[in-house]
């Protein structure tokens, strides 16, 4: 049950770690990923003031999400990215990279002006679909 990244050149290229849309064969399991922060396992917050920190730790608390349920960050197929600052785009992308590889999931990134905590500048939830 691959993945596929699809694109199309009637559509500009992504400038980030993402694909326009990614294509699965809905066979697998499902896995709903709540949204993440940047909240460590003992409850502390990494990285306060550093998104690329608080960026890292995001995608470690998916990744075990994703594991826990069995599969890998290589099943993620939609990630849902909101950030208290949209000029560190750059910036997450750089660290998003080292996460996920080709066939890069779907994405959308929005600005929001608050989040459950202050020291919050991201959080990410996401969509994986398991082999069976």
């Amino acid at each position: 049950m691959p993945k596929v990244q699809i694109s199309s050149p009637k559509l500009r290229q992504p400038n980030g770690v993402f694909s326009h849309a990614t294509a699965i064969e809905a066979t697998g399991r499902f896995v709903f990923i709540s949204g993440m922060t940047a909240r460590r396992p003992d409850g502390t917050i990494a990285g306060i003031g550093d998104i690329s920190e608080q960026t890292r730790q995001v995608c470690e608390n998916i990744k075990a999400a994703v594991e826990a349920a069995g599969g890998t960050l290589d099943d993620v197929c939609r990630v849902d990215v909101y950030v208290r600052n949209m000029e560190h785009f750059e910036t997450i992308h750089k660290v998003r990279a080292q996460y996920f590889k080709p066939p890069l999931p779907a994405s959308t990134m929005v600005e929001v002006t608050k989040m459950t905590s202050p020291d919050y500048l991201i959080e990410i939830n996401a969509i994986a679909v398991l082999p069976k």
